[in-house]
């Protein structure tokens, strides 16, 4: 087959394949599709790189994978699956993470051409300054569900894949998560952390206790639930440690549970009666007197993921899956602790049996297992079509640069459903580098907005640089001072971790000069102090300067003009935009949630009867393609 394959090939081509070195990063859905193509192209010298194991789950379309693989090396089985195509080539596989000290530069500017075929944005925004570092070009992949793209990013030459920021992860406010939910996701999410609180690493962050803090609540209401005498009656005198430490009081024991999570703080909860003033109050639930019926219908016996479970089946799942979890973390040792996986069917049951009880309590439509499983999962269903489709679109477009023909290159967007003019793929132009983007642009600057009497060094570390924006390793000097804040050297500034940035002098437009040795890059933030966030974020990361004015001016005049008309809005909401299914491009599947447009993109004037494309982005940080490379690029 790779004869045959070498035989449509022009001679040079055949010997820039035959001479090449390839990396692949990641050896799911697309990067066992990609190998095989890549052998039988007679491509010979290949390493490929992935962190993760064989699950059942992904059987149903990593073809290079078998049952008797489950649990083992990823990239290890693939080398040894794709190599049955092609004896004659030479591949080399790591079980690890790309992101990991091994792999720095001289590790990249082995090859010649790095192509990807990962699941998550953290690790594309890794190897993306790892490539411009160390200027080897890049193909850009990803898959969500029927939809799907490719592009190559090529520095000095095209868009790198931070040029156009993604949207932020969609969060929650923690006063909703633990007051008043009102979709399916907050109790979810609630579920979630009420499994980590049980079983995992305690996060304050996390508590699902109710939230006498809640902006809703007025200081002489708050404080009125906080020193009335019904909550040592609602809580039963219980005195106050953490879930964790009193459930194993406790020993797990189901009914005292439920009675707590679902009885208890929700009679605490109805105390709070500024909360319920323009709401549907919760009802508190009772062991012994649930309902067996779904909206009056006695349940039918399906497929158990389709069942709709009734509220006792729901409790009779719950008690089971805490004797399960129990027993899993007692074989963990006395401090041990579960991580929570939607693979791991007693974890699930109780995230699945929890959310739908805590769902019923605040009349929220209660949700199957599987429906369950795809919001805690973050899951977008993975076809097997669309990966192959992808990986042959990577392998084309390597040929071409290979070829010397960058100029050729495209990006190309599949559509769930041909365009008018029968198009299911769409080849686009690339875009040049963004001339404010703080990853490729000549200038590495960016504003951060945040409040500095709040945030930790750690947080800062954590959430900003290597969350936000995606560093491994950071080192943080503070400009003008030379104060070491944040050193990648193991303790040596642990101390700082707990103090406030505001302890250092850090204060509005303080510059903070970031170097990450590991990805070779430099960054100066500009720290933005502002004592309250919008929609109490965290922080937010805005571009350059000019970029953070027009932000300013705009939420100045939004506000001028909500109070000039009492408070009507006249932002377009989803009902006023109109989304073409044409010329998608997906950006990180990790989350479908927000939709935002960029600038059209012109397709080449070669491409007969191809319309100026508008590429509508979706963002993704919560969108977990089951593990696959979801999450489309970009």
């Amino acid at each position: 087959m790779a004869a045959s394959m070498k035989s449509v090939l022009a001679e040079n081509v055949r010997e820039k394949v035959s001479s090449s070195k390839i990396l692949v990063v990641g050896a799911g859905g697309i990067g066992c599709e990609l190998l095989k193509n890549l052998v039988l192209t007679g491509f010979v010298d290949i390493e490929t790189i992935d962190l993760d194991t064989i699950d059942v789950s992904n059987l149903n379309r990593q073809f290079l994978f078998r049952k008797e693989h489950v649990g083992k090396s990823k990239a290890q089985v693939a080398k040894e699956s794709a190599l049955r195509f092609n004896p004659d080539a030479k591949i080399i596989a790591y079980h690890d993470s790309v992101m990991s000290t091994d792999y720095g530069i001289e590790f990249f500017q082995k090859f010649d051409v790095v192509m990807n075929a990962l699941d998550n944005r953290a690790a594309r925004n890794h190897v993306n300054r790892m490539c411009l570092a160390a200027d080897r070009p890049l193909i850009e992949s990803g898959t969500a569900g029927y939809l799907g793209q490719v592009t190559v990013i090529k520095k000095g030459v095209t868009e790198c894949y931070e040029c156009i920021p993604k949207p932020r992860q969609k969060t929650f406010p923690g006063c909703t998560i633990r007051n008043t939910p009102s979709e399916p996701i907050h109790c979810v999410v609630w579920a979630k952390h009420l499994f980590n609180q049980l079983f995992g690493e305690e996060d304050p962050d996390q508590d699902v206790s109710p939230d006498t803090a809640d902006p809703e609540l007025t200081a002489e209401a708050g404080q009125t639930a906080l020193e009335s005498e019904a909550k040592e009656n609602v809580t039963g005198g219980i005195e106050r440690k953490s879930t964790k430490s009193w459930a194993q009081d406790i020993d797990y024991n189901p009914e005292k549970l439920f009675h707590k999570m679902f009885r208890d703080d929700i009679k605490y909860l109805l105390s709070m009666s500024a909360l319920w003033k323009k709401r549907r109050p919760p009802i508190p639930l009772d062991w012994n007197d649930l309902p067996n019926t779904v909206d009056g219908v006695e349940v039918q016996d399906t497929i158990r993921d389709q069942t709709q479970w009734s509220i006792q089946q729901c409790a009779d799942v719950f008690a089971k899956s805490l004797n399960n979890l129990k027993q899993d973390l007692a074989k963990q040792g006395d401090d041990g602790m579960l991580v929570w996986d939607k693979d791991d069917d007693a974890a699930m049951d109780f995230v699945a049996s929890a959310a739908n009880i805590r769902a019923h309590i605040f009349g929220i439509a209660v949700k199957t297992r599987f429906d369950i499983k795809s919001m805690a999962g973050n899951i977008i269903p993975a076809i097997a079509t669309t990966n192959a489709i992808i990986a042959g679109l990577i392998v084309m477009e390597g040929l071409k640069i290979l070829s010397g023909n960058l100029e050729q290159c495209k990006a190309v967007y599949l559509n769930r459903q041909p365009n008018p003019r029968k198009k299911l793929l769409v080849p686009c132009a690339l875009d040049k580098p963004n001339p404010k983007c703080y990853v490729c642009a000549p200038k590495h600057e960016v504003n951060v907005i945040i409040n500095t009497k709040k945030m930790t060094v750690k947080q800062l570390e954590e959430k900003v640089l290597k969350v936000g924006l995606g560093m491994v390793a950071p080192d943080v000097i503070i400009d003008g001072r030379g104060t070491i804040l944040i050193s990648s050297e193991e303790g040596e500034t642990e101390e700082n971790n707990d103090k406030l940035l505001s302890d250092f002098g850090i204060q509005n437009m303080t510059i903070l000069q970031c170097d990450d040795f590991l990805q070779n890059y430099n960054l100066n933030v500009i720290v933005v102090h502002r004592d309250k966030l919008e929609d109490d974020q965290e922080y937010v990361i805005v571009g350059d300067v000019s970029e953070l004015q027009a932000k300013i001016e705009a939420e100045t005049n939004d506000k001028t003009t909500e109070e000039n008309t009492n408070g009507a809005s006249n932002e377009p909401g989803p009902s006023n935009i109109e989304i073409e299914e044409d010329d998608l491009m997906i950006i990180d599947n990790e989350e479908i949630e927000q939709i935002t447009y960029s600038k059209k993109r012109k397709i080449d004037d070669d491409i007969e009867g191809t319309p100026t494309a508008k590429k509508m982005r979706l963002s993704s940080d919560n969108v977990k393609n089951d593990d696959d490379d979801a999450v489309i690029i970009e």
